[in-house]
């Protein structure tokens, strides 16, 4: 399908808009923070190609996409692997199976109870890589979270909950597909089921209990079935942690009092 297929003349418009904003934005971001490039974490997901086709026009010849395995499936590499090569972006392989297997072998275990718990600890060692290559390319972490997971805390905190910058902040799932069609990201990653890769089999729609399209018209419209409004509004309040920065106390020692 051709961008005249897809797109209407307005809405390439508002797409063009769209992207040369959010390219500036980051590239202002990059020179405040007296830093050369971005690096990103690619997963073989929708997300991070479109985060990954962003970063490729905000710093050109400076984008570093770093494949991070992590018992994931050989399919995850080769999408990651793709979406590189059609973007034209550097990328490095960092097989993290060993350090994640000799980090569980010290941990406490709690039989099922601590699936989560284990699955979180991937997220976190990737962007420990991830800060690891941004502090010796000068680069800003660029997260790859959108609109919907943001909204629902689906994500790991201080994982890919942590970035120096989330350019899909805004976008629900529907949007960063139309994105991702505009900047010429692969059909094939486009067409892939949502998944965070903590384990084999795992979609996001499965895990949520939610269907990606009846988030985004929440969020858009304000308006859910009954069952799915109160889930999603459940989830929002019990993750406002997750959008937060740590609390502190209110109060100071007042001198007077020393």
């Amino acid at each position: 399908m051709s961008d005249g297929e897809r797109f209407t003349c307005e809405q390439e418009n508002l797409l063009d808009s769209w992207t040369e904003r959010t390219v500036q934005w980051i590239r202002e971001h990059v020179q405040a923070a007296g830093c050369e490039g971005t690096v990103l974490g690619l997963s073989g997901g929708l997300d991070s190609a479109v985060a990954a086709a962003l970063c490729a026009r905000a710093t050109p010849g400076q984008v570093l996409g770093v494949i991070l395995p992590c018992q994931s499936p050989a399919e995850d590499v080769e999408d990651a692997e793709l979406t590189a090569d059609a973007l034209a972006v550097q990328r490095i392989e960092i097989p993290l199976d060993g350090p994640f297997a000799s980090l569980v072998s010290l941990l406490p275990q709690d039989g099922t109870s601590g699936t989560m718990a284990l699955a979180n600890v991937k997220p976190r060692l990737r962007m420990i890589v991830l800060y690891y290559m941004a502090s010796l390319r000068n680069s800003l972490v660029v997260g790859t979270g959108n609109r919907d997971e943001i909204h629902l805390g689906y994500f790991t905190k201080h994982g890919d909950g942590g970035a120096d910058l989330f350019p899909l902040a805004h976008l629900v799932k529907a949007q960063v597909v139309r994105v991702a069609e505009y900047l010429g990201v692969p059909q094939k990653i486009i067409a892939r089921p949502p998944s965070a890769g903590l384990w084999p089999g795992q979609t996001d729609e499965e895990e949520l209990g939610l269907r990606y399209d009846d988030i985004d018209r929440y969020l858009l419209e304000g308006t859910a079935e009954p069952g799915v409004a109160e889930r999603i509004q459940s989830m929002h309040r019990r993750t406002a942690h997750k959008r937060s920065t740590p609390p502190t106390p209110p109060f100071r020692l007042a001198d007077d009092a020393v």
